[in-house]
């Protein structure tokens, strides 16, 4: 979302300079055309020619030029940006943005800003959690500025450190959303989403699973999280991560998702099922592990809890319901079968005849059915399956 969009980078004095570096190829790779303005302690933490070498444009310190004294118009500046970012940003100059001291290029550049402007503190923790720098952070706050903070901190000691700034690719996914076109589509919408395998045990060693890496359950419910959806997140035993703001319920098997999907289904506007559910358990489970012997051992297997099938029955008429169906033969006979069954309003089908684009791989190539229709897109990154599958959900809601 930030391809073609001009950033004004500013980077004051502080240690966490260094970690521009790598917000500016973060910027850069997502399409953004980015301009430093540093302030003159911050050339002291890290060098106008590393910046410059990475965004292929001089850096901007000084009012005039040191090479041919012409004038860096700050107004000129903030006419062009279509963002401004200060990161990092110390407790000087919180203070000097919150009372207008222009005192070099960097502040006057903010004070002539047309555009918007995400502050990333950087300071210890001891400064930051003074009463001075919390009011001038209320300041710059009323101001419209938005403040990107971490939710927690570390030190070295083990304590909670305020005051870090956030890391490179949390402050380009901040942008990243604000920028979003449909940042709004899913606003004041509760999306339920499952994903990831689940694990039914045979001894306390062994389980019956799958190979679903959780990948395009996750590109969903980041996806829902960009639109502005309250989403929550059920997912399988898989070693992925997702952003704080997705309220995440850890599961481990089909008995416990079923119970969890059943608790929260109720109190949203949609639920998409990806999770890849065993379909079979042990109709018993060992209490030890089962030992190696002379004969075969036969494992009887019982069928799990329908989970698609139990959310489409308790579905209300104003709830959408959205399934996945992973084929091997006859796939779209099988889907169709499925969306009735399940009482979907579409189903998302992909193909194990499609190498490549089911478990564990980064893209997908899927079908979308509805009752009357058949939708087939390219092979494409599962986070771009996710925004089309979104698209359709959206046009429901």
């Amino acid at each position: 979302m930030l391809k073609g969009k001009k950033i004004v980078l500013g980077i004051t004095g502080s240690i966490a300079a260094y970690k521009s570096c790598f917000l500016i190829r973060d910027l850069i790779r997502r399409g953004a055309e980015v301009q430093v303005v540093i302030t003159p302690s911050g050339k002291e933490f890290i060098t106008p020619i590393t910046l410059s070498a990475l965004t292929q444009k001089p850096v901007i310190s000084d009012f005039f030029s040191q090479e041919d004294g012409s004038w860096h118009s700050h107004v000129a500046l903030g006419q062009w940006a279509d963002a401004m970012v200060i990161a990092p940003c110390t407790t000087a100059s919180l203070g000097k943005m919150a009372h207008g001291i222009a005192d070099n290029m960097l502040i006057t550049t903010y004070l002539a800003m047309k555009a918007p402007v995400f502050i990333a503190p950087a300071m210890d923790v001891d400064m930051y959690q003074h009463p001075a720098t919390q009011e001038n952070i209320n300041i710059l706050k009323s101001f419209g500025n938005h403040i990107i903070e971490p939710e927690h901190g570390f030190l070295a000691s083990g304590l909670e450190g305020k005051g870090r700034m956030e890391e490179p690719d949390v402050i380009t996914d901040v942008l990243d959303r604000f920028f979003y076109e449909k940042k709004d589509q899913l606003k004041g919408k509760k999306l339920l989403i499952t994903a990831g395998p689940t694990y039914e045990n045979i001894d306390p060693v062994r389980f019956i699973g799958n190979y679903s890496s959780g990948k395009m359950g996750f590109a969903l419910a980041e996806e829902c999280y960009k639109r502005g959806a309250d989403v929550t997140l059920i997912a399988g035993p898989v070693s992925r991560s997702c952003r704080k703001e997705i309220h995440r319920i850890d599961v481990t098997n089909c008995q416990e998702m079923y119970e969890t999907a059943q608790k929260h289904f109720p109190l949203c506007n949609a639920a998409i099922l990806c999770a890849a559910v065993a379909d079979f358990q042990p109709e018993k489970v060992a209490e030890n592990k089962i030992k190696r012997g002379k004969d075969t051992e036969l494992l009887h297997l019982i069928p799990t809890h329908d989970i698609a099938a139990a959310l489409g029955g308790m579905k209300k008429p104003d709830q959408k319901l959205v399934c996945f169906a992973l084929e091997t033969d006859h796939e779209e006979v099988h889907a169709k079968e499925k969306l009735i069954k399940k009482n979907a309003d579409f189903i998302v089908l992909n193909s194990t005849r499609n190498p490549g684009t089911t478990f564990g791989y980064d893209e997908n190539q899927i079908s979308i059915l509805t009752t009357s229709a058949r939708k087939d897109y390219s092979r494409k990154p599962k986070t771009e399956v996710a925004a089309d599958i979104i698209d359709e959900l959206a046009k429901l809601l």
